[in-house]
């Protein structure tokens, strides 16, 4: 068994495409591998700041030889088939077998192919998978035909078995030379397999795997603020897109100067990230932000403070430009921002920011008023809540909108649940990001996205397949998610316009998301959903959580197999009459004990069961449920429901039906599966 290896050197490829693109090229070689029976032991992709590549070890050094057997005419079929059969298959029709079926005897072409070098079937495979490689963005360059690609590409190492495996792409020969570190090294490197690849690169000062970079540039971080007495503030994102700046990397850091640590440390982090790619360092005894920073470089530090110096000049400049912008936008009231927003649109079809923000603040005010919070400061905030979008910082900084109207609102005397909700009204913006907590907060972040909803859907701008050019998904989470961890009841359907159907059943997928995770099962939301199309999703969650504590009882699990049965009979019974049985039967028509009571079981469940559901105790009316069980088997175990006697039958049909109707208060338990 022989390795292949495979890197492609270029000019710096974007940090963001370097995993995927790496992960995406091991996919489409190991296909290609695989559509030629070219099985294998295992992969690893690689990539960095100026390299993908990719290595699999134990391939065969060729194709397995193949056989494969086609029948073909009757030894007394006309020339003309018998022709055609031997050009199909090219052997001859002398080296064919003849076989013999029920029907006669045929020839059957036995056709041997010999399995071909993989090194052979790679230099062929290898130019096309590479030329299938997707990029987000992509340029061209060369000259006659340029090529199209992430940049330009300068070398190409690939090898199996250690030798050489010849082609060419994008006008670059395929070879075994590459190339190091492109400051801290000179020359070629010659290589031949992963390992000697690997260690040679390490030599040259490249380090080839991402997480050795990662791991390396945490260590550091870390060892070098904990020398400092400082913490340091972790950051994922950043962490990884530094990883694919750096092939050496090491960490520096830096001061920044006093003036600026006035500036709310929001601001200071996202200049910092955004525009330098700095890691920001905290105080640990009093929680704030140092004025210190963490930068990666692609040089050892050795002590020089050039890097260090050269890179506090560039931060010096950007904080400036971001205490200017503080200063400005805050010498502006933010009530006398919110005209400008009329200026801004939101949609084609839905007018201005401005026009928005007046429907937000009518929405608020009603949420405030149906969950106990402030209606006049709901609508405050709610007036208040975009126009930071017309500041200069957010213009910088799209990602501080909400932010810095808080700050702005808090220096511009406005309350403190007012400017709070101005910050907080946009959460939760992820999966893992907290929602808003306080009423206020709440009202304005439900309006907000809520009208979102409305508006998009009665425009007929609704999610279409994996487009969601709106976030409309994210909203909808961003609702459940609020109302269902904060325990708000509310009608969310009976607040907007938009059509109601479609809009109810987009929350119940959204839903089926959040309680999937929680560990609810899909059909049981079905279930629920199916008979009570409830805005007030907190109560429908209720439902569904008692609905399947139920069914995982002993009393429930056997209660559904009854409904079953019942269900089966009044479908089958149903088709067969070609009429419906719904409707009361008759409790004087009863000859049996076990019908009888039933009845009067099944009377009694309903009307306790309603009691129970109308106070929203739906434990209480699942055991309720339990309590038919007894009834329900002896019926089944003592009454034949085919009766001979035609309104005997009916009755007792009528009587299946009232139990289905019963147990439909609480469910629709067709939709329960298993």
């Amino acid at each position: 068994m022989a390795e292949l290896l495979l890197e492609l050197l270029s000019e710096e490829i974007p940090a963001r495409m370097q995993k995927s693109a790496a992960k995406d090229l091991e996919k489409i070689v190991v296909g290609e591998l695989s559509d030629r029976g070219l099985l294998f032991e295992s992969a690893r992709s690689f990539s960095g700041p100026r390299r993908i590549g990719l290595a699999l070890t134990g391939l065969p050094a060729k194709q397995k030889d193949t056989t494969e057997e086609r029948k073909g005419p009757r030894v007394s079929a006309p020339a003309s088939a018998l022709s055609g059969f031997v050009r199909s298959t090219g052997v001859p029709l002398e080296q064919c077998e003849k076989r013999r079926d029920d029907k006669g005897e045929f020839y059957l072409a036995v056709i041997r192919r010999q399995g071909r070098n993989t090194s052979e079937l790679l230099g062929e495979l290898l130019p096309e998978a590479i030329a299938k490689l997707s990029w987000p963005k992509s340029m061209r360059w060369g000259t006659g035909q340029p090529f199209r690609w992430v940049r330009p590409l300068h070398r190409i190492v690939c090898t199996f078995d250690g030798e050489i495996v010849e082609f060419t792409f994008a006008g670059v020969n395929s070879g075994n030379r590459t190339l190091g570190h492109r400051f801290l090294s000179s020359g070629e490197i010659e290589v031949r397999r992963f390992e000697d690849y690997k260690e040679k690169l390490r030599a040259a000062h490249v380090m080839l795997e991402a997480e050795e970079r990662k791991d390396a540039i945490l260590h550091e971080v870390k060892q070098k603020s904990f020398a400092l007495g400082l913490d340091f503030l972790e950051d994922e994102a950043l962490l990884d897109e530094v990883v694919g700046l750096a092939e050496w990397p090491s960490v520096l850091i830096g001061s920044i100067d006093e003036p600026f640590m006035a500036l709310p440390p929001e601001v200071l982090r996202t200049s910092m990230r955004t525009h330098q790619k700095y890691f920001a360092l905290r105080e640990p005894r009093i929680g704030r932000l140092a004025p210190r920073f963490a930068l990666v470089s692609n040089m050892p530090a050795s002590g020089d403070q050039t890097i260090v110096a050269g890179n506090e000049r560039v931060l010096r400049s950007r904080l400036a430009d971001a205490k200017f912008f503080f200063e400005q936008d805050a010498a502006i009231r933010l009530e006398d921002r919110v005209s400008a927003l009329g200026g801004m649109i939101f949609h084609a079809k839905l007018g201005s920011q401005r026009e928005r923000v007046s429907r937000i603040e009518m929405l608020a005010s009603r949420i405030a008023l149906a969950i106990g919070a402030e209606p006049a400061k709901a609508r405050r905030a709610a007036l208040l809540a975009k126009a930071d979008l017309t500041t200069g910082m957010v213009g910088e900084f799209p990602e501080l909108q909400g932010v810095m109207g808080r700050y702005y609102a808090l220096s511009q005397g406005e309350d403190a649940e007012v400017a709070d909700a101005i910050r907080d009204h946009y959460r939760p913006l992820g999966v893992n990001d907290d929602v808003p907590r306080a009423r206020i907060s709440i009202a304005v972040g439900l309006a907000d996205k809520l009208d979102s909803l409305f508006a998009f859907f009665s425009a007929g701008e609704r999610p279409s397949g994996s487009g969601d050019p709106f976030a409309l998904r994210r909203a909808a989470l961003g609702v459940l998610r609020t109302v269902l961890e904060n325990g708000i009841r509310l009608d969310l359907m009976a607040l907007g316009t938009a059509p109601a159907d479609g809009l109810f059943e987009f929350f119940v997928d959204r839903l089926k998301v959040v309680l999937r995770k929680a560990g609810t099962r899909h059909d049981v939301i079905d279930a629920v959903f199916g008979i009570h199309r409830d805005g007030d999703f907190f109560r429908l969650v209720a439902r569904a959580e008692a609905l399947q504590n139920f069914l995982g009882s002993d009393d429930g699990a056997n209660l559904l197999i009854a409904y079953r049965r019942a269900a089966n009979i009044l479908k089958s019974e149903e088709k067969k009459d070609q009429r419906s049985y719904d409707g009361d039967p008759d409790p004087d028509a009863f000859v049996q004990a076990e019908e009888k009571s039933l009845f009067v079981e099944l009377a009694t469940a309903a009307e306790i069961v309603r009691a129970e559901l109308a106070k929203e105790r739906f434990a209480e009316a699942m055991s309720v449920m339990a309590r038919l069980r007894r009834a329900v088997d002896l019926f089944f175990e003592k009454v034949t429901v085919n009766a001979t006697e035609a309104s005997l039958r009916q009755n007792r049909l009528l009587l299946l039906s009232h139990l289905r109707a019963t147990m439909h208060l609480v469910a629709d338990f067709s939709r329960i599966e298993g």
